[in-house]
């Protein structure tokens, strides 16, 4: 009897990932087709638009950049002026410092001519204590505004902008990422365009500036990074914006907004409390409120995507680094989730409850756990001597070649609608690493993924150390290589 049930169980669980294994192909198929009908409409729509009209157009709305700076000392500076210079008619800069313990503060202080002002702060969302409220006297920085607030995380200082905030868009950054100077009159173009739904949240391409050239806060030369690690997330960017979240926002179930790169309306942030502190994953459990919030009182809405190359930012290339951050992506994911667990599978709440929120459960959130059961179930079938090397092999070689499949899809979209990397020797490069990521680079990923799910179910929190070194600027990067050059 005991025979009788173990080996029934073995075969259901079989079964289990062979549905499983068919269900991801047919899944990843359908996303590569969205996305590409998505892309084709975007560039098909945006083939003659005129950006500059939106510069002064009496309609466009307002925008207020937050960005959150933790010892950033070192290019807070440049930072500052490389977001005072885009090209929009009506925004502000709201620089907000969490607490640095390094000269933060003192710099935008010096290089800004901040003085502290008197300064009717309504905090209409709890934060930590805002020490002070900084504007310039000089009026070339008439549009900045620095507060100085006690360490709370970002997602509470992000609150704190939001509390001061003055237009009707929040322009969500990191400070350290670099905008295109047409960021801005891309992304409200959504906002100004909607119909018969509400655009709540509008998200952004994320880019990859290591090893690119930066002049004067734009990327004028483009790259892959030099390491293994950079060079996978390339690949894995391309996929995640210029594939996964165009076909979500085709069918309008994007749950998910990058918090380097994010735009919202600020009433709509307002009445749903702000971004919530206590979750490493602020960025996506912010997006998911808000659409909770509109299917509960059921009006129209949209979240769009820009996929325009319109912010860079610079991605970890240690791998202690990266690990760290994919640990608290996960844990940010397993949290949101958690929180609202309400809306799985909840017809109420439309493509949300029963497509995404499934999806994200399944796919996203419990991917490492799936897998490393697959691992031990393989290795029992192996112990009991009811493995078929055949059927392994194959299911093993398809899965393979469906992630070349996605990856070399996902490179060639970026080729086909931007071509930034125009390097024959870097697309070679990529090329490299799509064949090897699957089996050199995802074991580590899988690794992190359970670690994250480990830390969340022992309560450990926070985001890491996160160490930068900087973007380089075209004579910068000379300079290094004429110096690498002298020394051979």
């Amino acid at each position: 009897m005991y025979n009788f049930l173990f080996y029934f169980l073995i075969e259901l669980i079989g079964l289990f990932y062979l549905i499983l294994s068919f269900s991801v192909i047919v899944i990843y198929f359908i996303i590569m087709i969205l996305s590409a009908l998505e892309m084709r409409d975007y560039r098909r729509k945006n083939r003659f638009a005129d950006y500059e009209d939106i510069i002064t157009s009496p309609i466009a709305p307002g925008v207020s950049i937050l960005a959150p700076a933790y010892n950033e000392g070192s290019n807070i500076v440049q930072n500052v002026k490389s977001l005072l210079s885009l090209h929009y008619g009506k925004f502000e800069v709201i620089i907000i410092n969490d607490g640095s313990k390094d000269d933060t503060l003192t710099k935008l202080l010096d290089a800004f001519e901040l003085q502290k002002v008197s300064y009717a702060y309504n905090p209409e969302i709890i934060t930590q204590e805002v020490k002070g409220v900084y504007k310039s006297q000089n009026k070339s920085y008439r549009r900045l505004t620095v507060i100085d607030k006690e360490n709370g995380g970002k997602a509470d200082a992000l609150n704190a902008g939001i509390n001061i905030s003055q237009m009707e868009i929040l322009a969500c950054i990191d400070v350290d990422c670099i905008l295109a100077n047409d960021s801005l009159t891309r992304m409200v173009r959504p906002f100004m365009e909607e119909t018969n739904r509400k655009v709540i949240a509008v998200g952004g391409a994320i880019g990859i500036a290591n090893n690119c050239d930066v002049q004067d806060g734009t990327v004028t030369k483009y790259r892959v990074p030099q390491s293994t690690l950079g060079q996978f997330q390339v690949i894995e960017y391309c996929r995640a914006f210029l594939m996964g979240r165009m076909a979500w926002a085709r069918i309008n179930g994007l749950m998910l907004i990058s918090g380097a790169f994010g735009f919202f309306r600020r009433d709509l942030v307002l009445k749903v409390g702000g971004y919530f502190p206590k979750t490493v994953g602020e960025d996506m459990e912010l997006v998911v409120r808000m659409r909770r919030y509109m299917e509960e009182k059921k009006i129209p809405y949209k979240v769009s995507f820009i996929p325009d190359p319109l912010c860079w930012t610079e991605v970890p290339e240690d791998v202690d680094v990266l690990g760290r951050q994919r640990n608290r992506w996960m844990r940010g994911t397993i949290e949101t989730l958690q929180l609202h667990r309400k809306i799985g599978l909840n017809p109420k709440f439309g493509i949300l409850g029963t497509i995404s929120y499934p999806f994200w459960s399944v796919f996203e959130k419990m991917a490492p756990i799936i897998e490393i059961f697959g691992l031990i179930y393989t290795l029992i079938l192996l112990i009991i001597g009811d493995f078929s090397a055949l059927y392994f092999v194959a299911l093993l070689f398809m899965i393979y070649l469906l992630s070349l499949l996605v990856s070399s899809f996902s490179i060639l979209y970026e080729q086909i609608s931007y071509n930034n990397y125009k390097n024959k020797s870097d697309l070679k490069k990529l090329i490299w690493i799509i064949l090897i990521e699957p089996l050199y680079i995802h074991p580590k990923v899988l690794l992190w993924g359970l670690k994250g799910h480990l830390d969340f179910i022992i309560g450990k929190g926070g985001w890491g150390q996160m160490i930068r070194t900087g973007f380089k600027t075209a004579e910068e990067r000379k300079t290094i290589e004429a110096q690498a050059e002298k020394s051979l």
